[in-house]
């Protein structure tokens, strides 16, 4: 007898960014939530992360759901068909980004940072491991208050409340014309546990750094947006990729600093191509439209065991 995975309250997400072709990394990731969502009884949401103007086209847009629709993947929630926790798209979610800014400001929790991307990446003891965000230096943390200290709420387990040391909270109106980071606790060990790769443990100051929440460009950065939108749209799991398993490291924090509930994590194993490498975007040979075009059938690119077909 099989075991009951229907969960009445199960809200899973699909959250791809226009800023290329979909690939086949990306859907078998993509297949992985729907089948998580449907099995147990679920809805899906299809949110649209177009938080990088620069690179984020509408065709980008059209062609995510029309491949995503081929695959044989169907969505309840989305841009394209409306709900009750819209809107679905990134860029007309500002002001619910803001809030969560001032929230942090308030708390003393971030902080105003100018340093550029090449003089973190320069920065002594900063190393960069693949595409992740560098170990932050601390060149524009300020000092921490001797007595003030802000409570980082745990999920609601029995577990003893962490508290973390904190700054006095910056005057600034508005995020706009430098990074703002977010201070992490050094020291603590930050433990979650994957529902596919199991207990994972990094510890803050070590493994992950302060980071962006907000850009100098006045956008909103992917930790914060994210962390934002799972807890506005009550998702309960969030299924991805095992390239972020830092980042979720970095969201458990916000989570906690904003009050907001964290939710189950499941991160999948990741499609390499024939050198071992990670796929990104800039693997267009095998993004699912061209895999299309060549004669893959829908199963086979969610099955993406063989990339090596492509020539």
């Amino acid at each position: 007898m099989s075991a009951d995975l229907s969960h009445p309250c199960y809200r899973g997400r699909l959250a791809p960014s226009p800023t290329g072709l979909l690939h086949i990394g990306h859907a078998r990731t993509f297949w992985i939530a729907a089948q998580r969502a449907g099995d147990r009884g679920g809805t899906l949401i299809l949110r649209n992360e177009d938080l990088d103007l620069q690179r984020c086209r509408a065709e980008y847009v059209d062609a995510m759901i029309e491949d995503l629709q081929w695959l044989g993947i169907s969505w309840q929630e989305g841009p394209d068909c409306g709900g009750s926790f819209g809107p679905y798209t990134q860029s007309e979610r500002r002001e619910s980004y803001l809030e969560a800014w001032e929230r942090l400001r308030d708390l003393g929790a971030i902080y105003p940072c100018t340093c550029s991307r090449k003089d973190v990446a320069l920065a002594v003891g900063a190393p960069n491991e693949g595409d992740d965000e560098p170990l932050y230096s601390g060149k524009c943390r300020p000092a921490e208050s001797a007595v003030v200290a802000a409570p980082f709420r745990e999920r609601a387990t029995g577990d003893d409340i962490v508290s973390a040391r904190r700054v006095l909270p910056s005057r600034a109106e508005t995020p706009a014309g430098v990074n703002w980071r977010f201070r992490v606790p050094d020291g603590e060990e930050i433990c979650f546990t994957d529902l596919h790769l199991g207990p994972q443990s990094l510890v803050a100051g070590k493994d992950l750094g302060d980071f962006i929440v907000w850009r100098r460009d006045d956008v909103p950065a992917y930790q914060l947006a994210v962390v934002v939108d799972d807890a506005a749209m009550q998702i309960t799991e969030v299924v991805r990729g095992a390239d972020l398993l830092k980042s979720t490291a970095r969201q458990i924090l916000l989570y906690r600093a904003l009050g907001l509930p964290i939710p189950d994590f499941y991160h999948c194993d990741l499609v390499r191509d024939e050198a071992g490498v990670r796929l990104a975007k800039r693997h267009d040979a095998l993004s699912i439209r061209k895999l299309r075009e060549t004669g893959w059938s829908p199963k086979e690119v969610r099955a993406g065991t063989n990339p090596a077909r492509i020539s």
